[in-house]
């Protein structure tokens, strides 16, 4: 029996709580194998790498997705779901809502990866497509709220994602057999830091999130949202780049988690070639940010650290580049 949480689905003030986190992981459990806990060498300390990028839709996502889906009445069910993303949280989305037999629009750039765009329409969810730069996502995706009644699926301000993300950790101190001392996380909107903050209270997290984007690690240092400036640095990270974070997520973090950490493109493309040289694993660029601060030595390191490795949906052609050095 698929388990989800005996409370009405629709509460806006909800926060997300320790113990939503683990019925989250013991629902999860209920449909999806542990990601592997992988033991890797960095400057000569073993720590772990979190094979999130090795999930059926190649990333965390799907925890977040399922965990809101499954929570819905069945009227919200009724009415179908709308949710606004890259690409990963699309596609996570999309998985549950075939599975649980709900209909979904997913609001996507014209400019994601089109590796990504493909796979969330083989999910069975409807693609409407918006210009990033240009068109207001949010703008979009209220629309057709409006228009049908669905409910929206945020892709990180939402109390049941925040949960369902934090089962990743609940997974972690099974495998590890204790609380990890520290968990260096991929960053886009905060999602998953805040879900790993709940589900392993003793341990530091580290947000790592691209040059220029910071907006997580920017709101933790001001104690209040900031948002992207105007003409933000470009980056490789597609699944990074919210304009800002959501006050749901910065009320987990501000007393949580540790100043933020920022990687460069290069930092980034070093630690991809790495997952796959020294993982055999295949991983995106927003899903290698945590990975890149380690090997760049700006986070300590000890033997109970784990590094979240969160996307492995890449474009084949640029990966190909970036294993060979352009």
């Amino acid at each position: 029996m698929i388990q989800s949480e005996p409370r009405p689905s629709h509460q806006p003030d909800r926060m997300p709580t320790r113990v939503g986190v683990l019925a989250a992981a013991r629902s999860i459990a209920e449909i999806l194998p542990p990601t592997p806990l992988l033991p890797v060498e960095i400057s000569g300390t073993r720590c772990h790498i979190k094979a999130e990028s090795l999930q059926p839709i190649g990333a965390f996502k799907i925890r977040g997705g399922w965990w809101r889906l499954v929570n819905l009445s069945d009227e919200e069910k009724t009415r179908g779901v709308v949710a606004v993303s890259s690409g990963n949280h699309a596609q996570g989305v999309a998985w549950a809502a075939r599975r649980l037999e709900i209909g979904a629009r997913i609001v996507m750039p014209r400019n994601a990866p089109q590796v990504k765009l493909d796979a969330t329409r083989a999910l069975g969810a409807e693609i409407v497509l918006y210009e990033r730069p240009g068109e207001d996502r949010d703008e979009v995706a209220a629309a057709l709220v409006a228009e049908s009644g669905a409910t929206l699926v945020h892709a990180f301000g939402d109390s049941w994602v925040i949960e369902g993300q934090g089962s990743a950790g609940v997974e972690i101190a099974a495998q590890l057999g204790r609380a990890p001392d520290r968990i260096l996380v991929c960053c886009g909107g905060g999602g998953l830091a805040a879900g790993l903050s709940l589900a392993c209270p003793d341990s530091a997290i580290h947000v790592v999130e691209p040059h220029g984007w910071d907006m997580v690690g920017q709101a933790l240092e001001a104690g209040e949202i900031v948002r992207v400036t105007d003409d933000p640095p470009t980056t490789i990270c597609d699944a990074l780049q919210p304009d800002a974070t959501k006050p749901i997520n910065l009320a987990v973090l501000k007393d949580r988690a540790e100043p933020g950490v920022t990687v460069t493109d290069a930092e980034i493309r070093t630690a991809q070639r790495f997952a796959f040289s020294h993982c055999n694993l295949v991983v995106e660029p927003g899903g290698a940010a945590a990975l890149a601060a380690a090997l760049a030595g700006k986070v300590p390191l000890t033997e109970d650290t784990v590094i979240m490795v969160t996307g492995g949906n890449c474009d084949p052609a640029r990966f190909a580049e970036t294993l060979i050095g352009q």
